[in-house]
């Protein structure tokens, strides 16, 4: 049997990329966008260079770091992760969004991003599970969006010169202005920007089939995987605001601290370290992500430094010493736990190297040498994918089983 194929309408035009059909009524919701040219506009950073483009979503300016990430795929759930609180985030890979937004992965209740800049932005999109188009989504949630533009060239230079503050803007914009705001803008070093993505009241979620296990995860910005993988092992896991005090923490008895990712300067955040060494030194097993990570090796005396450009994508190769194999790793991070040439961490003589990036060699896992507390640097529950790290949260549960009475 012959199958009909399915034509484009004859009326459809996509030689200007200024342009975004609007829906079409042979092809539904596949084709969104605006009818309306689209508004020059540019991307400055703070060393004065600057990258011109095509705005979409919110009209800016915004003002904010600027860092590249390399994931091809999972634009809704980079946009939605708290740990991009204040960047911009540029995607390497040319063409995003070209199966829209949906509303089953959020990393979080909306994007967290400064804003958001694309080498293509397809003019339409398809998906069985879109629920709108990528512009509409940042349109709707105010955030600024830049099209094409030269992102190899960007990133380069990113890569050469380090991430730094930028700003995108209408090309209207007196350059030499947006320059100063530029420059007035806060650097992340020393910014505490975790507080402002946490949650305002503890909220549970509730653990799938039989509860084995009461988990407290620490909301340093969270994203919705972790406790959802947590809840999958047979955890009641109970996300609690970042500035919960100790005495809240001991009053729920946890069976595990899980010390979750977020946004900002690790040496700006103190209110974990009195939770952390308390709970550990009475034998309830710790785990932490990202900023978590380096808020348990600052507990126990480790530094944190400023990386160049950090490490924003999903297809980081990371060492695993303990079993000498190489996990492909989702990352993203901006700061990392000082090492000392013999492979030890400063400061820190009770944890131990576990893990380590093949890229640059930075730390990207430690754990204690007596107390049931480990970390990595890197995002296990990874949404999107790789899953190669994912072990991680049955070893944290594999700990809580091994103390039970």
């Amino acid at each position: 049997m012959r199958r009909s194929l399915t034509r484009l309408p004859p009326d459809l035009n996509f030689a200007d990329p200024r342009t975004l059909p609007m829906a079409h009524p042979r092809l539904g919701r596949s084709l969104v966008a605006s009818t309306q040219p689209r508004e020059p506009a540019y991307l400055l950073l703070e060393d004065g260079r600057r990258f011109d483009g095509l705005r979409f979503g919110a009209a800016g300016p915004s003002l904010g770091e600027v860092v590249f990430n390399t994931s091809m795929t999972g634009y809704q759930e980079i946009l939605t992760d708290p740990s991009y609180s204040g960047q911009h985030v540029v995607m390497t890979y040319p063409l995003i969004g070209n199966y829209g937004v949906n509303d089953e992965d959020r990393e979080s209740e909306g994007p967290k991003v400064t804003g958001f800049v694309v080498r293509e932005l397809p003019p339409h999109h398809s998906s069985w599970r879109a629920t709108a188009s990528l512009e509409e989504y940042l349109t709707a949630n105010e955030v600024v969006g830049i099209a094409e533009i030269d992102t190899r060239a960007l990133t380069r230079h990113i890569r050469s010169e380090g991430a730094m503050r930028g700003a995108i803007a209408p090309a209207a914009t007196d350059q030499a202005t947006l320059l100063e705001s530029v420059l007035a803008h806060p650097r992340m070093e020393g910014l505490d920007l975790a507080c402002g993505v946490s949650t305002a009241e503890p909220y549970v979620v509730e653990s799938v089939g039989e509860e084995r296990f009461h988990v407290l995860a620490y909301d340093f910005g969270v994203k919705a995987n972790s406790p959802k993988i947590l809840a999958e092992g047979g955890c009641r896991v109970t996300v609690i605001p970042a500035d919960s005090t100790l005495e809240d923490i001991l009053a729920q008895n946890p069976d595990g601290l899980f010390v979750s990712n977020g946004p900002g300067d690790p040496s700006a955040v103190q209110n974990a370290e009195a939770a952390i060494l308390k709970l550990a030194g009475s034998d309830v097993p710790v785990f932490g992500i990202c900023l978590g990570h380096q808020l348990i090796s600052q507990a126990y005396g480790a530094t944190t430094y400023k990386l160049p450009f950090g490490h924003h994508g999903g297809n980081h190769p990371v060492r695993n010493l303990d079993t000498n194999t190489v996990e492909i790793t989702s990352q993203n991070h901006g700061f990392a736990v000082a090492l000392g040439d013999a492979n030890e961490i400063p400061g820190a003589p009770d944890l131990r190297l576990t893990h380590v990036n093949l890229y640059d060699g930075t730390v990207e896992g430690i754990a204690h040498v007596d107390q049931p507390v480990f970390a990595v640097q890197y995002h296990p529950e990874a949404a999107p994918g790789p899953h190669d790290s994912r072990y991680l949260f049955d070893q944290f549960i594999g700990f809580m089983e091994s103390r039970r009475p």
